[in-house]
């Protein structure tokens, strides 16, 4: 019998950032290097989106670069100089990198690695949608967040130090996620996040 080859097909239109620059300092180490079944955070974040047909960009900071990069494998880890400048900085270097409003992808997944508890329904949800969208829970919005063309272009010119939600105000679509609201941001997070794994 002839043996078939699968090969999953890269979503060129929608760019992925997974912003892992974070200080960490409530945890007290990096998040984006929280061992999860034996890969790091961002690698298993990274690896659901690539599972997904996207293509992540990791944005970290300078001194967890070899870290991350030697987890994550041949993913595109890129460096923000200026992480203490907020996460809209971080979000605009991983939107240079993919060349957003020059010839690069029109849509931008927008994936914080401190906020893991989407299901992968949710990321093909976001993926169909044009405009600026993100997913809610019992009324609260979460991440992953969709940005559209127009609001990707608006991102570049504001400040790096500007939050996202004083910029884009995009659809808020409810989703059955009931991790989405998962935040990464102590020990006893970490330890609800590894209890929730089997289920995302």
């Amino acid at each position: 019998m002839e043996e078939r080859c699968f090969v999953k097909v890269i979503n060129s239109e929608i760019g992925c950032i997974v912003l892992a620059a974070g200080e960490s300092s409530r945890l007290g180490h990096p998040k984006a290097l929280i061992e999860v079944g034996g890969e790091t955070l961002v690698s298993w974040v990274s690896r659901r989106l690539t599972e997904q047909g996207l293509s992540p960009v990791i944005v970290t900071r300078n001194e967890l670069y070899q870290k991350v990069k030697d987890s994550v494998g041949d993913v595109d880890v890129i460096v923000n100089y200026s992480p203490e400048s907020g996460r809209t900085g971080t979000v605009k270097e991983g939107m240079k990198f993919l060349r957003v409003g020059s010839g690069g992808p029109s849509r931008i997944l927008i994936v914080p690695v401190d906020r893991p508890g989407f299901s992968q329904s949710t990321v093909e949800f976001l993926m169909s949608k044009v405009s600026s969208t993100c997913p809610t829970f019992e009324g609260r919005g979460g991440h992953p967040l969709l940005v559209s063309e127009e609001d990707c272009n608006t991102i570049l010119k504001v400040s790096s130090d500007v939050p996202l939600n004083k910029v884009i105000y995009p659809q808020r679509i409810p989703v059955e996620d009931r991790y989405l609201h998962l935040n990464v941001d102590t020990e006893e997070d970490v330890d609800r996040f590894l209890r929730a794994v089997e289920f995302l």
